[in-house]
């Protein structure tokens, strides 16, 4: 009898097994169309959509019971005949939180109502931000010939940052920080989100990123840099514990769709479920069922890498949750996830202190603009904290990119290296000042730094402390600082150089440039 059933349990665990790989196996992503074809329709924005299908049967169709459009609640029957005495008359005449967006105009707004506004409003909202965008940089990329990211994305030459008619880089790094403000002149000024006044800003996700999931393209709002100055899509994703495999995106974005067969075989059953869960979509802000949500359709949400694709980042932006008053809310780029597992504090302003804290935060309040209301309204994720514990192992598990010319004390092979790189890095570590903030070997120190941008602003606001981001495989992170002000690394160099007044020639930045890609 007892070996009956153990036979019945191992049958039942392996047909279990079984039915689980099957399925996984069909929700698998089928080739890709042929050049011209239709693109394959969006897995998830499928899976949640029922297809229309003709009323054929007998159970699809209205009946007598079906009374919805009788008893709306504008025509609702009373419950008792003393309401009708009553001032309110049993409505809510105020303001819903569940029903309502919050900064409605008033109460009772429909979708229909904000989405035709907004959909209204965008031309001029991205005209507006194009128009700034072009008064402060020359948008037209220059391509370096040779030097690439890791997949093979040309790096763009900068800088791009525009001057005032008759001034050089050179003569505005002799200004002081007062005469720089006084003038007005200061070139890397913070860089607001396209909604920064007309909402709350919220993710704003590239073109590349949203031929591949319509789902994540908004009515309201559109990305505002040009593709060039962004990482590669999709980027390549590196294993801390298999360097010897190298990029293991194969070409492909994680997603829910394919994690299973990419990695069944190289992670671990905890790495692997941590992985799920990160490519699992949960209700966010403006990506949700609601009706004050940013997407033309109903959307399950976004997932952890859609902003941090493959372990990286697609140049998405968002907008600061912890700070107040809105107009002081700060763009945020999404950075790079590769090297957590040395980082010590995460968050560019709020330092937590471990990576399932900031795991946590980020689905309970980060999701919807440091709002607990609107997130027990839109789908607030409680992760139970063995999940936590295994988003963060899987987290753990991404890292660099090769640096062929770095020893293990991450400085130049003196042997690999040229004259070039050389003098960069001996300007890295002496007059530049970079190591400061950025040691080796992973180029970062764990700790917040403000640099009183404000010093060199006409009546504007600083940034505050920063958190400093590790510089190993930079050159695939464009564009640079935590809100992308810099598009690129030359950007970034010149932008140090005014701050910190450093006082680099112009071949002493082109050489610190040329280390910071060797990283």
């Amino acid at each position: 009898m007892r070996n009956r059933i153990t036979l019945v349990t191992v049958f039942l665990a392996g047909f279990v097994a079984g039915s689980l790989v099957l399925l996984v196996r069909s929700q698998e992503p089928k080739a890709a169309a042929p050049a011209g074809g239709k693109a394959a329709p969006d897995a998830i924005a499928q899976a949640q959509t029922p297809n229309e299908v003709p009323a054929e049967r007998p159970e699809q169709k209205k009946t007598a019971h079906d009374r919805s459009d009788i008893f709306a609640p504008s025509k609702a029957l009373p419950t008792s005949e003393a309401l009708a005495e009553q001032k309110d008359r049993g409505q809510m005449l105020g303001f819903d939180f569940y029903r309502d967006p919050l900064g409605a105009p008033t109460p009772g707004t429909t979708f229909e109502d904000i989405y035709k506004a907004g959909v209204e409003g965008k031309p001029k909202v991205m005209a507006t931000q194009r128009k700034l965008l072009e008064s402060r940089y020359n948008l037209e990329a220059r391509l370096d010939p040779e030097v690439t990211m890791s997949r093979g994305k040309p790096l763009v030459v900068g800088p791009t940052a525009r001057l005032p008619e008759g001034t050089t880089w050179d003569a505005l790094a002799a200004l002081s920080p007062d005469e720089i403000s006084k003038k007005d002149i200061f070139p890397y000024k913070a860089l607001p989100h396209p909604a920064q006044g007309g909402g709350l800003g919220g993710q704003v996700f590239p073109p590349m990123q949203i031929k591949m999931f319509p789902r994540l393209e908004r009515y309201d709002v559109e990305f505002d840099l040009p593709e060039a100055f962004l990482p590669e899509f999709p980027p390549a994703m590196f294993l801390q514990n298999r360097p010897e495999l190298g990029d293991v995106s194969r070409g492909e974005v994680v997603s829910i769709n394919n994690y299973y067969r990419l990695f069944a075989d190289i992670l671990t059953p905890v790495q692997l479920d941590g992985l799920r869960l990160l490519v699992t979509p949960f209700s966010q802000e403006e990506f949700n069922p609601t009706s004050d949500r940013k997407t033309a359709q109903a959307s399950l949400g976004v997932t952890c890498l859609d902003c941090h694709t493959n372990g990286h980042t697609s140049g998405q932006f968002h907008i600061t949750p912890d700070v107040r008053p809105e107009q002081r809310r700060q763009r945020l780029d999404t950075v790079s996830l590769r090297g957590v597992f040395n980082q010590q504090i995460h968050g560019s302003k709020r330092s937590l202190r471990s990576v399932e804290d900031f795991t946590e935060f980020e689905q309970r309040t980060a999701y919807f603009n440091g709002s607990e209301i609107d997130a027990i309204k839109k789908g607030m994720n409680i992760l139970d904290r063995i999940q936590v514990s295994h988003m963060a192992q899987m987290q753990n598990m991404f890292g660099f990119p090769p640096a062929p010319k770095l020893t293990l004390t991450g400085h130049l092979d003196p042997a690999r290296a040229t004259p070039q790189e050389l003098s960069g890095e001996k300007l890295f570590f002496g007059k530049a000042q970079c190591s400061a903030c950025h040691p080796a070997p992973f180029y970062l120190d764990n700790q917040m730094h403000d640099l009183h941008v404000e010093r060199f602003l006409h009546d504007e606001a600083g940034d505050g402390p920063i958190k400093a981001f590790t510089l190993r495989g930079i050159k695939d992170s464009p564009p640079y600082l935590h809100d992308g002000r810099c598009l690129t690394l030359e950007d970034t160099v010149e932008f140090f150089n005014l701050v910190q007044s450093l006082k680099l020639s112009k071949q002493e930045k082109a050489d610190l440039v040329a280390f910071l890609r060797t990283l």
